[in-house]
């Protein structure tokens, strides 16, 4: 839980260093570290102006979401009370994040919560894992992801961005190395309904043996990661 506090807050002071001052109403996104591909990213998203788009435990690529579907579209930052408890000062500086970016909305409501209806796409990145630890209840995942199917407009997408762990570990490393397996996601959210749309290797890492925690120095920001976009049916 600490480990993920930590990484929202140092995402968040990157983002603090954005210019100030612009009359441009819609602020650009920060400067990321090029490692996160995040150009890539967005892009395998399909995200488009104008788009409503749920970022599940929002913080290092909110902004560029909201970049992203301009000044017409919305962003839901769905921090969770699980995350955010005992962490209030994440609130604070995704707050701030909203203040400079108007289509940003953040919510620090129970992971169970229903999403915003009608949305274009639901995002979660590097925090899907945590679902199934207990910090997060643990979360009902099934639950989760039907929540996120009902949530969905027809042809919507759900787009799930995590640490790989080895082939057929399924959860056992979610709460120890903070990684799943690609399988088991790929499982959960066909049983929910949704068809598998596609993956990109952009962020693969062949050399990362999936031994070691996602935090440890010599894989940080380097993990050997998964992002699979699943189609809600129209």
């Amino acid at each position: 839980m600490r480990n993920i506090a930590l990484s929202i807050l140092l995402a968040l002071s990157i983002g603090a260093t954005t210019t100030a001052s612009s009359q441009t109403p819609q602020p650009s996104a920060p400067a990321l570290d090029p490692a996160w591909k995040v150009p890539e990213v967005i892009a395998f998203t399909g995200i488009k102006k104008g788009d409503k788009v749920a970022d599940i435990v929002g913080a290092r690529l909110t902004a560029s979401l909201a970049e992203a579907v301009g000044p017409t579209g919305k962003v839901y930052a769905v921090e969770t009370a699980e995350v955010v408890k005992g962490h209030a000062q994440i609130m604070d500086m995704m707050k701030a994040l909203a203040a400079k970016s108007p289509n940003v909305i953040v919510s620090a409501d129970p992971v169970a919560t229903p999403l915003p209806a009608g949305l274009d796409a639901v995002f979660i990145r590097q925090n899907y894992h945590d679902l199934y630890d207990k910090f997060m209840g643990p979360a009902d995942v099934p639950a989760f992801n039907k929540a996120v199917f009902a949530a969905l407009k027809p042809g919507g997408v759900y787009v799930i961005l995590d640490h790989s762990a080895a082939a057929g570990s399924g959860i056992a490393a979610t709460d120890t190395l903070h990684r799943i397996d690609p399988a088991r996601v790929k499982a959960d959210v066909l049983a929910a309904g949704f068809k598998f749309d596609g993956e990109s290797s952009i962020l693969a890492n062949a050399g990362d043996d999936h031994t070691k925690v996602v935090f440890d120095p010599s894989v940080r920001n380097h993990t050997d990661q998964f992002l699979y976009r699943f189609k809600k049916p129209k």
